[in-house]
């Protein structure tokens, strides 16, 4: 085990054990140092080890987030002392993540799709997608779509639709539309839409930053880690009183046209 898997997944004993033997316990491992490895998954006990083996909390990286900064965000604010400023956003960003995850709960279902557009309501999303109303129905061209405060969800309790390129194409013109799929197979698969086009898919919701993640991102993937419902909700500014967005019954069942009735996703 090295320093970074240490402070992610070890004991404080074991890093501090690791950390006395490193040449720079700073050492970076894909932008991150082990301190912030530490913080990001909530080890407050680890970064303590690491910090008395001479890490600097203070250090910037990842779009300017310090670990001390992170911190500042997240359960144990005071973890080096008095916490780190942060900006009136993302005060507001921290609040409004306790609360997503109190309404929202436990809600991830093996199978689900969603897309969490900003800015439109049912009527909207309704053209958009050319759908026309209909019963519910375990097919892929049926979606629900449930208005919340900030825009709107549309789900599927079984299927991948909602991800969909053309789906995210229709929905996202003027605005931004995060995607979401709970793959059986592979996991948590995110993509995200703006203004009509599809500019990142293969994402990992709830998972680690990207090294080009800007600010805000670094901070909702901290924010939200592990609970990719509630990241695809908070990334286009959803603010969801509870979970029958996500799991229904939805405001409305749409049928939608040119559905893919073979298609399949093994990956």
């Amino acid at each position: 085990m090295d320093l970074h898997t240490a402070a992610e997944r070890g004991t404080a004993g074991q890093v501090a054990a690791l950390a006395a033997e490193a040449p720079d316990v700073d050492g970076l491992a894909w932008g991150r140092t082990p301190l912030w490895r530490a913080v990001f998954e909530n080890k407050p006990d680890n970064a303590r080890a690491l910090v008395a083996a001479g890490a600097d909390p203070y250090r910037e990286m990842m779009a300017g987030w310090s670990p001390a900064r992170l911190a500042a965000a997240g359960p144990t604010p005071d973890l080096f002392g008095p916490p780190a400023e942060l900006s009136s956003a993302e005060t507001e960003m921290v609040a409004e993540a306790r609360r997503l995850a109190a309404a929202l709960g436990s809600v991830v279902e093996e199978g689900i799709g969603l897309a969490c557009v900003a800015g439109i309501d049912v009527a909207e999303a309704t053209r958009r997608l050319a759908g026309t109303s209909c019963a519910e129905e375990d097919t892929l061209d049926v979606v629900g779509v449930t208005g919340v405060p900030g825009g709107v969800v549309v789900m599927q309790p079984y299927g991948y639709r909602p991800q969909d390129t053309d789906v995210h194409e229709r929905l996202s013109a003027g605005t931004v539309c995060y995607g979401l799929y709970e793959n059986p197979k592979s996991g948590s698969q995110g993509s995200v839409s703006r203004d009509g086009e599809l500019l990142e898919g293969d994402l990992v919701p709830g998972g680690d930053p990207a090294d080009d993640d800007s600010a805000r991102e670094v901070l909702l993937a901290y924010l939200h880690r592990d609970d990719s419902v509630a990241y695809a909700c908070a990334y286009p500014g959803l603010r969801l009183t509870d979970a029958r967005a996500v799991v229904g019954p939805p405001d409305v069942w749409l049928r939608l046209p040119d559905v893919h009735e073979t298609a399949t996703r093994d990956v």
